[in-house]
């Protein structure tokens, strides 16, 4: 058994719809600043931020954990994309 203390980490993952899928609420979300006079936006794309918290003994181990749990569960393939926009480690985790 190996006795090394796991360490906390934070991922910051981003859930987003294909570039190819409609967005819809995208659509809206624009034609409405539009209508507040915010006349420069030509696109807005919807998506969906998650905050996980995850042991692990590095910070690679965290990214590869995180990875597999948008493969599996987090992000609809057919039609998402996700990318992980960070991993750090907590200040409890570090203690």
């Amino acid at each position: 058994m190996r006795n090394i203390a796991l360490v906390t980490w934070v991922a910051e993952v981003v859930v987003q719809l294909k570039p190819v899928v409609n967005d819809p609420q995208g659509l809206v979300v624009r034609d409405g600043l539009r209508r507040l006079g915010f006349t420069g936006v030509r696109a807005a794309r919807i998506g969906k931020h998650v905050e996980l918290e995850v042991e692990a003994d590095s910070e690679q181990d965290a990214r590869e954990s995180v990875a597999a749990m948008c493969e599996k569960l987090l992000r609809n393939p057919v039609i998402e994309d996700y990318r992980i926009d960070s991993v750090r480690a907590t200040a409890e985790g570090r203690a």
